[in-house]
């Protein structure tokens, strides 16, 4: 009885400040943390507004982007290029993994948390479905076209070119050519004749 009115409690608080947590979540967060994601929040923005300063464009894509990422939480390799406008998902910035030197160009959006849809029927609400969280892993070399979205739980294997515009859904194999809502394979990529090695350069 006590944890319910506790949650209740949280529950009124939350919604009276204007957070949009299911009641699911509710159980499961406290204000204060509500708070300390708050301003959490203000600063990892700041950092990702930062990402666009055009006085320091020659050095962003290769330098300060990856940079700021890191700071944000994001797990970022070498070599890594960043384009303009890149998006990810702030508050789950650590569940993003983004190895040498991939390429994430301008206008990507990386989203590590969704709607978990798995209990929604006809007559739910789905603002009361609680969401699913899941690690983003970018390869190595991997190339990811303009305006791609790539949703939790993917990970694009080494050497994968994903096509502009592209929605990444679900795991994509090492050295292909993906495009696509959904994104699909559409391409093998073959090995070099006489060649065993495979490595990355800039």
């Amino acid at each position: 009885m006590e944890e319910q009115k506790k949650l209740s409690t949280t529950y009124k608080i939350l919604r009276a400040l204007g957070f949009n947590y299911s009641e699911e979540e509710y159980g499961q967060v406290s204000l204060w943390r509500v708070i300390k994601q708050f301003f959490g929040n203000i600063y990892r923005k700041r950092l990702e507004k930062m990402m666009d300063w055009p006085i320091l464009a020659p050095v962003c894509p290769r330098k300060l982007r990856p940079w700021l990422l890191r700071r944000i939480g994001c797990h970022v390799g070498k070599n890594v290029f960043i384009g303009d406008y890149v998006h990810v998902d702030l508050n789950h910035a650590n569940l993003i993994y983004i190895d040498d030197y991939a390429h994430v160009t301008a206008g990507c959006r990386l989203l590590c948390h969704q709607r978990n849809l798995k209990d929604y029927h006809v007559g739910d609400n789905a603002a009361k479905c609680g969401y699913r969280l899941g690690e983003i892993h970018i390869g190595k070399g991997v190339m990811v076209g303009m305006e791609t979205m790539i949703m939790p739980g993917v990970s694009i294997g080494d050497g994968a070119i994903i096509g502009a515009r592209s929605m990444v859904l679900s795991n994509i194999p090492a050295y292909t050519v993906a495009i696509g809502s959904p994104a699909k394979v559409v391409k093998e990529i073959t090995q070099r004749e006489g060649s065993s090695i495979i490595t990355f350069q800039e």
